[in-house]
């Protein structure tokens, strides 16, 4: 592997792509610990969509902030239509063409991840630029779901494609198992 003259956990440089990726930044753990103040934790994710939007000049509108506000409920995913049934309890049924526009967004500008094996939404807590490799570790368990940083697998993976002549444009790293809080509980 090539000296990029970056520290290695700071990031990686993409040959690919001639450019260099942030690493992510572990400000919070990749689980919350089970008694944590979700109260809290909720308040600091709007709060960090709030600044994000307004740097940003982007508009953070009613059904966002509720979209955001329905998945930052919990540390697990939901699918579309949990989330258009959680807003139903406070608000008129909301049509899935808004929540899915509302999630669009949320997710280009970082504030919500895609589960793909699950076809489902998580809110971000992490604060990480979108640019940042991360892999989801998906609790069989209790549902929740962890971020940890995957710069150097994800940069092997891609390495590997292009070798084959394949360019790469999205690599998602899902991993399957149980939380150390699940393992303590059983």
């Amino acid at each position: 592997m090539a000296d990029t003259g970056f520290p290695r956990a700071a990031g990686l440089w993409d040959f690919g792509a001639k450019c260099y990726i942030p690493a992510m930044a572990p400000d919070k753990p990749a689980f919350p610990a089970p008694d944590h103040d979700h109260g809290r934790c909720a308040a600091e994710g709007i709060q960090h969509a709030e600044r994000l939007c307004q740097a940003r000049a982007q508009k953070f509108t009613p059904i966002r902030r509720h979209v955001l506000q329905a998945l930052l409920a919990s540390h697990r995913p939901l699918g579309a239509y949990e989330i258009i049934d959680a807003l139903a309890q406070s608000m008129p049924r909301p049509a899935p063409i808004t929540v899915y526009r509302a999630l669009d967004f949320l997710m280009t500008n970082g504030l919500v991840h895609r589960i793909e094996s699950r076809n489902a939404y998580l809110a971000c807590a992490h604060g990480h630029d979108e640019a940042a490799l991360v892999a989801f570790l998906i609790c069989d368990r209790c549902g929740s779901v962890g971020e940890i940083p995957a710069a150097p697998v994800a940069q092997s993976l891609s390495l590997a494609a292009r070798a084959t002549g394949f360019a790469p444009k999205l690599s998602v790293v899902e991993i399957t198992g149980v939380c150390a809080h699940c393992q303590k509980a059983a």
